[in-house]
Parts: C-alpha cells; structure tokens; sequence
C-alpha cells in the first residue's frame, strides 16, 4: 500500500468515547478505557479509529456544540489520556481521525460570549449578527419541525445571529480570514497530538456565504484547498475526510480538479440505496447507486457506512 494514500484501503471504525468502555465505573466511556480496547480493534481488521466529538461541551448535540477546540471533556479525560490513546495507536498501526466542528460553536464558547457582550470585540466578526431579522430567517432550517428559524435574537448583543443548526450552535462566520486561519489552528494543534486526519461536520455549509444579505449563498470550494494545503505541509499523510450530503456530480467540486481539495467524502447515496437494499432484499438500488457515484478518478475515495457497529468500509 502507498502509504500516503494509506485511506484507499481504510477500513475506519467510528466511535463515540462516551458510550464505549468505562474504565473508572462512572458511568461514562472514557480514553483509558478505549486505550484497553485497542487490540479488540486491531484484531477485528480496523485499520483507523474515527472518534466522534469529545472535546468540552454543554453536550446539547451529543458534543456538536464545542465549547472549546483546545481541550478533552474531563468526563472522557485529559488530553495526556488522548496522547497515550494516539500512541497506543500508532504502536498497532491504527490512524485516528476526529471530528473536526467548525461550522458553529456552542453559545457557551469563550468566543461567542465575547462576540455577545462587546460590538467591539474582535470575536464579534467571528459570528454572523444582522439589527433586523432577515425576511428570509424561517428558510434554510436543518430541522423541519424543530427549528423555526435561522436566526434568532440575543438579548445581550441587542441583535439576531445566524445559525444553521440548533439555536444553541451559533455560526462562526468561514468567510473571515482570522475564522479560516483558526481552523488552521485547531487542526495544527490535533496533527501535534498524533491524528492522521478530520472528519469535517456540514462541510457545505462551512464553505457557504453567510450573511442577512445572501439570498443565493454560493460555495467557497477555494476554502478546502486552503484547509488541504495547511495538511499536506504539517503531515503529508493527513486528510479531510468530508461530510458533504451533495447531489452525483457536484461531489468532484469538492475533490477539486486534481484532488486539490478534500481527499475523502461520504457517499451518502449508497449508503441510503444500502439500508434500502438491506431492507427490501433488492440489490438493484444499490448497484445503480454505486455504478452511478463511481469516479474515474484514482485519488478520489468516497467512504459509506456500512455495518451497525459503527464499521466505516472503504
């Protein structure tokens, strides 16, 4: 195997530290307890461990609402535990990927706070604030039925902020160099730490134009090259691996002409065509559905979820 196409072959096992072993009898999954787990891992033919939000968080959305980047929740640990935990899976030949968050923040971030309390703050520019609630604040919502609206108002910044998601997850604003240049940050930090790489949440919408005055936000592809490029020159063998729910075609603007930008997406049509074909004994969907997502491209990899034990097959 190339090694610095290493993901071609992956066979990458998404976890949640929370819910898989105890180790001090909490009641809560936590690194020294998935520290003992590894030889399971490496024995059931896993190649990379993709761990899903463990960073400090009020936990709203299972951990999708960071409150710091820079941090392990004491609940799972230290960052010494992550350490240990990323060693312990280089000496078995595993990668660790982890989710990567930066579309919003929790409103209880440093950040946002600052942003609320003071116009003047430099994190103000950070989030996506509007005096008057746009016209088209009730379109774009994540959640029919659950979110009413994309912007809501904050007492303490006497103005309406974006968001994509919950009311709780205010949008960081991508489009702001010192924003991107944070990103850079975050990842930089975690590559120091021993991951090979990032599952990148809502990726259509961090690279998307925000703001009360965008009726047709349009998509900043340049953004991932940015985020590629910075890989490439810390750790030659990282990657983005990207959540991007798009329609067959617009997947290769995300790859980019040459594999320029991300290296790996989620080819969220075969998954659905594979619960489908599971369900009805019908493979006809899901061969259609392969055939049609195929690339002609050697460097692009689409990955697809494929077991219920959290199995990610390459």
């Amino acid at each position: 195997m190339i090694n610095d196409l290493w993901y071609k072959n992956a066979v990458i096992y998404c976890l949640s530290v929370a819910t898989y072993m105890d180790a001090n009898g909490d009641g809560c999954g936590d690194f020294q307890g998935l520290m003992r787990r590894l030889d399971y891992l490496q024995g059931l033919g896993v190649t990379a461990i993709w761990l899903m939000p463990f960073q400090p968080s009020p936990c709203k959305d299972d951990g999708y609402d960071v409150a710091d980047y820079y941090g392990v929740n004491p609940r799972y640990g230290t960052l010494g535990d992550f350490v240990e935990f990323t060693h312990g899976c280089k000496q078995r030949g595993l990668r660790v990927l982890i989710d990567v968050v930066v579309n919003h923040t929790s409103n209880e971030h440093s950040w946002f706070q600052a942003a609320r309390r003071d116009p003047q703050s430099k994190y103000r520019d950070w989030y996506v604030w509007s005096k008057k609630k746009p016209k088209n604040a009730a379109s774009g919502v994540v959640f029919p039925g659950v979110q009413k609206s994309t912007w809501t108002y904050d007492e303490v910044a006497k103005a309406y902020y974006f968001h994509r998601f919950y009311d709780f997850q205010p949008d960081l604003n991508t489009s702001n160099p010192e924003v991107q240049a944070e990103i850079l940050k975050i990842m930089g930090f975690w590559l120091q730490l021993g991951v090979s790489g990032f599952r990148m949440d809502a990726v259509p919408f961090v690279i998307s134009q925000k703001g009360a005055k965008v009726a047709k936000p349009e998509e900043q592809y340049d953004m991932l090259r940015t985020f590629s490029q910075f890989l490439t020159w810390r750790e030659g063998e990282a990657i983005i691996l990207a959540e991007a729910n798009v329609l067959s075609g617009t997947d290769m603007k995300y790859f980019g002409s040459a594999g320029e930008r991300v290296q790996m997406m989620f080819n969220f049509e075969v998954n659905q065509h594979l619960f489908y074909a599971l369900a009805t004994s019908d493979s006809r969907p899901l061969i259609k559905a392969m055939r049609s997502t195929k690339s002609k491209r050697d460097w692009c990899r689409k990955g697809w979820l494929t077991t219920p034990d959290g199995m990610c097959s390459i």
